[in-house]
């Protein structure tokens, strides 16, 4: 999919799971697009439905899940703790792969102005897509209400942006625009006060709270030259907050919307919360995910609190995430399942077991089986990725070595290397199989007619050329380990320097079994300039790899003399 937008529509409903489900009906019979995630709350009296697809079939989703919800939600009879205005309380697109923020403004132009011509709702546009300043901030539309629209949409300044000029008793009024990623995001306190709850959202988000002349929350306000209140601010940026009760939960919880966590990450926002809560004699127990987030999220929050540990960060995804859910107590309220919670988990899910899923057993016997692969690139980038998780053991064992505290930034960085040159010889385990079956497709093509026949040469020297371009990759990326596994095999703990050595080992052997395969496929090529300059390429990775691992283990020699 070369564009991927995602939606996550607000619906006004979060009590009876059948009315969800036909809205989720709706939305999952459209093709084209996934449903990632249904999130309701009963006290809040809604729900937040994610979907990603391509830009298309959102659109026509998010219009069939905005129609139906218009169907079977009656906002004249709905109560809830979280503010709304309407059934499809608002329903903002989120650009993610492949499309420009401009495009998706189009895209909510397009959905706006069918929602309110077909189904005759009052429609609002916010944030990116906003055609008028003071109406970017979600708040500012929504100020009153479902009950305060009956008389605000008279106003001359509040004529919605697409559909009538007139109150919809039944369906409400919907705010649809274009947003940056939002993470929902509840902070969980030891207290049902809604008032000391307010009082750490207003420490933390951007706009804080008004001053008052003697300093006290009951004090007279202060006022500019201009008669405007002077506010304090928050000390989180791009942090939108209020303090609420959950009865469910029978606690109070500070309700966040992060705006643009590359500004303020959910962890700086938690532990802001916490110092905010213990300065008033609180205490922050947990917190909640509403919705999705990105992964990346998770993972800077799993550094961050190792950095607090005085730990290693050169540990695996895995173990960030694991980290990170229980430092910020993303499991007190229930169970957290980051395949279900994770933006990048949900999209992968679904799809044919990989090669990196098996066991070892299943793998090697799949190996040793009659299937032509996988074969030996996959084995080669397998191979790779083990001797690359060799050096990066060493550099935990040596970061966490006793004695060795001081040290701790001198092996973070080659431990986050190592990481990430092994997932990324994971991915390539499955991508040179997923290239074989490129080269089978297209010598399956037909070949009755001339144009026939030529499409399917150019599709098999296409797919050939892919197939040794993967594992070149391989080997390019191995080849990156050896500074790492030269660096173990120099300052690393002595206790393991042997693990240096077989790492390098590993590693010489993946690049020369990755640079066979592509050999033996740019054999087959028609293109002579680019099969010489592939040759030349393949003989100075295995150069170089040759002269680079037998450093390695001469280092380790070395090491193994001194005693």
């Amino acid at each position: 999919m070369s564009q991927i937008l995602e939606c996550v529509p607000n619906f006004s409903e979060g009590r009876n799971p059948a009315v969800i489900k036909q809205i989720t009906d709706a939305i999952s019979a459209v093709s084209g697009v996934k449903l990632l995630d249904v999130d309701p709350g009963k006290s809040t009296n809604r729900t937040v439905v994610t979907i990603v697809g391509s830009p298309d079939a959102v659109i026509e989703a998010a219009f069939q899940g905005i129609k139906k919800a218009a169907e079977v939600i009656d906002m004249s009879k709905h109560e809830g703790t979280h503010p709304r205005m309407g059934a499809t309380d608002v329903c903002p697109l989120i650009p993610i792969a492949g499309i420009s923020e401009e495009e998706a403004v189009k895209y909510a132009h397009k959905l706006a102005k069918r929602v309110g011509e077909e189904l005759s709702i009052p429609v609002y546009l916010y944030e990116k897509a906003a055609q008028d300043p003071k109406r970017q901030n979600l708040a500012t539309i929504r100020a009153g209400e479902y009950e305060g629209f009956e008389q605000k949409i008279l106003l001359p300044e509040w004529k919605p942006d697409y559909g009538p000029a007139r109150f919809h008793a039944k369906a409400g009024q919907t705010v649809i625009g274009v947003r940056d990623f939002l993470v929902a995001y509840n902070i969980n306190l030891n207290t049902q006060s809604i008032r000391r709850a307010n009082s750490v959202a207003f420490d933390i988000r951007e706009k804080g709270r008004i001053k008052t002349e003697d300093g006290k929350p009951t004090g007279k306000p202060m006022k500019d030259a201009e008669g405007k209140p002077v506010r304090e601010p928050g000390t989180c940026p791009s942090v939108k907050a209020i303090g609420w009760y959950v009865e469910e939960y029978g606690i109070a919880q500070v309700s966040a919307n992060l705006t643009n966590i590359n500004i303020t990450p959910v962890h700086v926002a938690f532990e802001a919360a916490r110092d905010s809560a213990n300065a008033r004699g609180m205490r922050v127990t947990g917190s909640e995910l509403v919705g999705l987030i990105p992964k990346q999220a998770l993972l800077d929050a799993g550094y961050y609190y190792l950095a607090k540990q005085g730990l290693s960060q050169g540990v695996s995804e895995e173990t960030l995430v694991q980290i990170a859910i229980k430092s910020l107590g993303l499991d007190e309220l229930g169970p957290f399942d980051p395949q279900k919670k994770v933006i990048e988990y949900q999209l992968e899910a679904g799809s044919d077991k990989k090669l990196v899923q098996m066991n070892l057993r299943e793998f090697a016997n799949l190996t040793a089986s009659d299937a032509p692969a996988p074969g030996g690139g996959s084995v080669s980038a397998l191979v790779g990725a083990v001797g690359v998780a060799l050096g990066t053991m060493v550099t935990n064992l040596s970061a966490n070595k006793r004695g060795w505290e001081d040290r701790l930034d001198e092996f973070n960085p080659w431990g986050k290397k190592g990481q990430a040159l092994k997932d990324q010889l994971l991915l390539l385990v499955d991508e040179d199989t997923a290239a074989f079956d490129k080269v089978m497709e297209s010598f399956r093509l037909p070949r009755k007619t001339e144009e026939e026949k030529a499409a399917r040469k150019e599709a098999i020297q296409t797919a050939t050329l892919y197939a040794a371009e993967v594992p070149l990759r391989i080997a390019k990326t191995a080849g990156e380990a050896y500074p790492l596994l030269q660096a173990m095999a120099d300052i690393g703990n002595p206790n393991s320097i042997t693990d240096a050595g077989v790492g390098a080992l590993c590693v010489h052997a993946a690049i020369q079994g990755a640079i066979l395969n592509v050999r033996i496929n740019i054999e087959s090529l028609d293109l002579e300039t680019k099969k010489q300059e592939l040759y030349a390429i393949c003989d100075r990775l295995v150069a170089d790899s040759d002269i680079m691992h037998r450093e390695v283990l001469a280092q380790v020699e070395r090491v193994m003399k001194k005693g």
